[in-house]
């Protein structure tokens, strides 16, 4: 039986996840914060948006910097639990967004709701119109950095820097020969075939840390069935594989800025990630405020290196912060 909220069913059918689904999830003791934002296209319906907000208490000194964790596909703001106290311990806030159709966030029926631009315009109107946020330092994983480094390009002012994990934004052009698009190619055809679809299996197969059957829950949570699945398996198909794309010629619009950006940009990737093998060369090798920085290929990291190395996560983003603050 689907748990529908009958406050939403007035117009576009969109669901929420009852909140026993996430009742004592293991180390994710976070106050729930939420935004609502439009559907999209003309529609009088919202969705509203979940997000972690911690903040350093008074006594701890700190920076005053604002960070952004977003996360990526078919993960939430879970996949962050690890991360968020030691860089609140080191005098932080942290905002964790859940991406609409994931997390605690609402999640739309109707599966053409989630496409590229949606997701943006979902994004921008929470984080820049609902919560005015300024100054970020973002840290952005798998889709999160598809969708943040768009972000970026638009809202450069709002940004002092980025961490990019296990991530990248194509245009279509890319050779489609290597390893990594065959990967893609395999989790294309698995989203689209697979049912049920266990989000928990996907996380799994891709660190290299052994996750708690608690763990494997916790990712499943947000996705009582079908139904509720249709943002995670949209994902895959919005990669553009050809220049003829729909949002090909956004992804190169906004590589022309980000070619020209000097704000400062880190890449923090696992090394036995399954798509890039560890090679962040397509961010820090065209994007001018990666030039001189110390970027990190973790050993023993898979794509969720947040699983398997938050410690270091946390660490490398607190010390580039540190680093590249005015003198």
């Amino acid at each position: 039986m689907n748990d529908v909220d009958p406050n939403l069913t007035s117009g576009p059918r969109v669901l929420r996840t009852p909140d026993h689904r996430f009742a004592e999830l293991p180390d994710y003791p976070f106050e729930p914060h939420y935004v609502n934002v439009r559907l999209g296209d003309g529609s009088p319906t919202e969705v509203r948006m979940h997000y972690v907000d911690e903040r350093p208490a008074q006594s701890v000194p700190g920076s005053g910097e604002t960070i952004l964790l977003l996360h990526g596909n078919p993960s939430w703001s879970y996949l962050y639990r690890h991360v968020i106290p030691p860089l609140v311990a080191a005098g932080h806030r942290c905002v964790a967004l859940d991406l609409v159709g994931m997390g605690k966030s609402d999640k739309p029926v109707d599966r053409f709701r989630y496409t590229y631009q949606q997701h943006l315009d979902w994004l921008a109107e929470a984080l820049f119109d609902q919560l005015d946020l300024r100054d970020l330092t973002m840290v952005c994983h798998d889709w999160g950095g598809t969708l943040g480094l768009r972000l970026l390009a638009e809202h450069p002012d709002r940004f002092r820097r980025v961490v990019a994990m296990n991530t990248g934004m194509k245009t279509g052009r890319e050779d489609t020969s290597g390893e990594g698009w065959r990967h893609l190619a395999t989790w294309l055809q698995f989203t689209q075939r697979s049912n049920p679809l266990t989000v928990s299996q996907v996380v799994a197969g891709l660190t290299t840390s052994t996750l708690d059957p608690a763990v494997l829950a916790a990712y499943d949570a947000p996705f009582p069935d079908d139904p509720y699945q249709h943002g995670v398996r949209r994902f895959a198909v919005l990669i553009p594989l050809t220049p003829q794309d729909e949002a090909a010629p956004a992804f190169e619009a906004a590589w022309k800025v980000l070619e020209t950006s000097d704000i400062p940009f880190l890449c923090v990737f696992g090394e036995d990630d399954h798509v890039t093998g560890g090679r962040h060369d397509a961010l820090s090798g065209r994007i001018p405020g990666a030039a001189g920085q110390p970027h990190a290929v973790l050993a023993g990291a898979h794509h969720f290196l947040q699983e398997d190395k938050p410690v270091q996560v946390a660490q490398a983003v607190n010390d580039f912060i540190r680093r590249t603050q005015p003198s």
